[in-house]
């Protein structure tokens, strides 16, 4: 089973900001594969699930803000008797320039709360997670607010472009694990990708 999370804070008022691109993408990847986000009732999260490729695949999207995104990812390898090494967590990444991703295997938080407090509650920073760069503000912008904003029109197709790019990755970490998707996605988007998987065949 592989489990692929977006991390962001739940509701209308966040829903285009910088911090919730990890939302975005993993919404993205339930249109693509025709899958519904639905309550959990043991959890505090939005659950869809699905088959990809022959691997048993769970969409989610934690209910709690940011900050404590590491209670409802707990709670969800434990409902699906998951381990960590099985996790993608999809989440935004200020030190990465617009658009760009970069999947990791393990690793340290590099100051994004929703990892921090993954890493907390699983006691663990052996999961994967892919980062994707919202680029830095000015200097006169407060980090805060700025990732709690939305992006500028002329931002839209980097962003656009980034949202597709990311859930490739995704679903290639699902299909070839982490260290050939790494090979493939992390050096950028000019990278041949011929034969990678498509959202458009889940079942296959």
């Amino acid at each position: 089973m592989k489990i692929i999370v977006g991390l962001g804070n739940p509701g209308l008022v966040y829903a285009g900001s910088r911090h919730n691109i990890g939302f975005m993408v993993v919404k993205s990847l339930a249109r693509g594969l025709k899958v519904a986000l639905k309550k959990d009732g043991s959890a505090p999260v939005l659950v869809g699930r699905t088959c990809f490729r022959q691997h048993d695949l769970i969409l989610a999207l934690p209910l709690t803000f940011m900050n404590l995104s590491g209670i409802a990812v707990k709670a969800l390898l434990k409902k699906f008797k998951a381990d960590a090494p099985d996790l993608l967590v999809v989440c935004d990444d200020l030190d990465l320039e617009l658009g760009r991703i970069k999947l990791r295997p393990h690793g340290s938080s590099a100051g994004q709360r929703g990892i921090v407090s993954i890493i907390e509650q699983l006691g663990t920073q052996n999961f994967n997670r892919l980062r994707i760069g919202i680029g830095r503000p000015k200097r006169t912008t407060d980090a805060a607010r700025y990732v709690l904003s939305g992006f500028l029109r002329k931002e839209k197709a980097a962003v656009e472009q980034a949202k597709e790019e990311a859930a490739s990755c995704c679903l290639s970490w699902v299909e070839k694990g982490v260290t050939k998707t790494m090979s493939s996605f992390n050096a950028g988007p000019s990278v041949d990708r011929q034969g990678l998987c498509s959202c458009r065949d889940s079942k296959n």
